[in-house]
């Protein structure tokens, strides 16, 4: 029995590696992301919704322009109404039996002109229509910019955790030859001491690498509406191929565009405003039946001609209503200025930002380099008693760190290159090009 349960525990133990593996790892690069993020984000779903319903408020809009038809028809049922006529009537006398009445009724009207104020509304919602539209491109390029940053920060702790694990065969190697040393009189034990603890520290660094890893991959799988156990890897040479590729100089940013045509909806209110200075004319006509029981008959009755309306007393009244609208025409042509000098800022920032980060990508290339082969000579030294345990642990630490470096500075050259693009909103377009 207790034999039987060990080879239980054995295999539930050998299964345990095969369950860890049987998280769904994707491949994927920076474009196919983009690409998947900008059609099946909530955000970009929630902004299709209110582009979908400024799409039905304007055609609610211009249905105002069709003419307005109404029927109506009663059917009264009286009791014994007493009815008396001034004049006598011949035949009947002064009085009648009317039980019933029957009343039908059919009008059109058809509006004319009503101080332009329906042409103006129907410009001011398709100028608020466009700009749901450019709020969405803004919305898929705010995203885009997202993406890009859990990829840039994703493939950071990726490579070091790499760098980590690399280290940490050569520091556990140095804790073992030290120990042996040490156990032979050759070494003092507070050297020992301090390989362990850099070991130690570095085994630290390490789980707070993948602890950021599993951290972004998990805000990553969010954003892209992918399963909660998916891990996704980085297909990194696509995305260089994209950094090689042209930078765009024209600027289309969605959300200047978007405020550009907030602008000319307050500036189409301002008209509809303004409208209610003028009278109101609408082209009526109608068909009209009645029937009073043994009373009345009335056929054919129809009736056209035209209205006009005209509220005097709006004439002092639509001053405020017009200084209102001129209000909000002229916060909208403000916060277009603020944005403007906004956007030429962030352009500004970004071209520098890109500079920068290619400059200390070359210079942290050459930190590489010089830490390698200072490693390499405190090792030799090393080895011929020249210098002592603290030198070659600090030039360890050094080789590390310039690694580490040039790794974080990789992506990063990367992530200002993006970032450049969405400043002059061109990131979406150009990491869904076919090209």
């Amino acid at each position: 029995m207790r034999c039987k349960k060990k080879q239980i525990f054995w295999l539930l133990l050998c299964a345990i590696p095969f369950g860890l593996q049987a998280q769904n790892s994707k491949s994927m690069s920076l474009k196919d992301a983009v690409s998947l993020v900008v059609s099946q984000s909530n955000e970009v779903k929630l902004a299709n919704v209110k582009l979908s319903q400024s799409q039905l408020e304007l055609e609610k809009l211009k249905q105002n322009q069709y003419p307005s038809a109404k029927i109506s028809g009663q059917y009264l049922q009286l009791t014994k109404p007493s009815v008396d006529f001034a004049i006598p009537m011949s035949g009947s006398g002064n009085s009648l039996n009317v039980n019933h009445v029957l009343l039908g009724n059919l009008s059109v009207a058809m509006p004319v002109f009503s101080g332009f104020k329906l042409k103006n509304s129907i410009d001011a919602q398709t100028s608020m229509y466009e700009s749901e539209t450019y709020k969405l491109a803004q919305t898929k390029e705010q995203l885009a910019l997202q993406v890009t940053e859990h990829f840039a920060q994703l493939y950071q702790t990726e490579q070091m955790i790499s760098l980590f694990e690399e280290n940490i065969k050569s520091a556990t190697q140095r804790v073992t030859d030290f120990k042996n040393m040490m156990d032979n009189g050759l070494l003092a034990r507070n050297d020992f001491l301090k390989a362990q603890l850099q070991q130690s520290n570095v085994e630290i660094a390490l789980e707070n690498a993948k602890k950021n890893r599993s951290i972004i991959n998990y805000k990553l799988v969010k954003l892209l509406q992918l399963p909660n156990d998916t891990q996704i890897t980085i297909d990194i040479d696509a995305i260089k191929k994209q950094i090689g590729s042209s930078i765009p100089t024209e600027i289309n940013r969605s959300d200047l565009k978007s405020l550009e045509m907030q602008q000319l909806a307050t500036e189409k209110g301002i008209q509809i405003a303004k409208g209610n200075y003028y009278p109101t004319v609408a082209l009526t006509g109608g068909y009209v039946a009645l029937d009073v029981q043994n009373f009345l008959t009335v056929t054919n009755a129809m009736n056209f001609g035209v209205v006009v309306s005209y509220d005097l007393a709006g004439i002092f009244k639509n001053k405020k209503e017009v200084s209102l609208a001129k209000n909000k025409a002229e916060q909208t042509q403000i916060a277009k200025a603020i944005l403007n000098d906004k956007i030429s800022e962030e352009i500004q920032a970004s071209a520098e930002n890109y500079s920068l980060s290619q400059k200390q990508a070359k210079v942290y290339a050459s930190a590489v380099e010089q830490a390698d082969e200072n490693y390499r000579i405190v090792k030799d030294k090393y080895d011929n008693g020249l210098v002592n345990t603290n030198d070659l642990l600090e030039a360890d630490v050094q080789q590390l760190q310039a690694k580490v470096n040039y790794a974080l500075s990789q992506a990063d050259v990367a992530l200002k290159f993006y970032e450049m693009q969405f400043a002059k909103g061109n990131l979406v377009s150009s990491l869904t090009s076919t090209k």
